[in-house]
């Protein structure tokens, strides 16, 4: 999902009769952080399970993540699920855009220095 809608958002971002390597830092950003955005959009919800089972006091969940995630909706519903969204989403922008941006610098270095590797 993670580079998939990277990839998505680049396209998208492209111009017409453009390539993706000549996009702006600006563009590459945006692909980056709305990427990191889409994954956590999926992701969020195994881990809000997982961090409830890690935290639990032991034999709270005796069938593990399944007990976890029923306990979740009889009593909270599907927002249990995404608790915690909120900081994970402001987080997720600038430190997706940064990595995006470092692996694209990177790339762009290391083609300079070895062509066609």
């Amino acid at each position: 999902m993670y580079f998939m809608s990277y990839e998505w958002l680049q396209h998208v971002l492209t111009p017409a009769g453009g390539s993706r390597s000549d996009l702006s830092v600006w563009r590459t950003l945006l692909a980056g952080g709305f990427a990191g955005i889409c994954n956590w959009m999926v992701a969020i919800p195994a881990d809000v399970l997982k961090s409830r089972l890690q935290t639990a006091p032991e034999g709270t969940y005796p069938r593990g993540i399944r007990d976890v995630f029923k306990q979740a909706m009889r009593e909270e519903g599907v927002r249990a699920l995404y608790k915690g969204a909120t900081p994970v989403m402001l987080r997720a922008f600038p430190a997706n855009a940064a990595c995006f941006m470092g692996y694209e610098v990177a790339m762009k270095f290391l083609n300079w220095v070895a062509p066609g590797l």
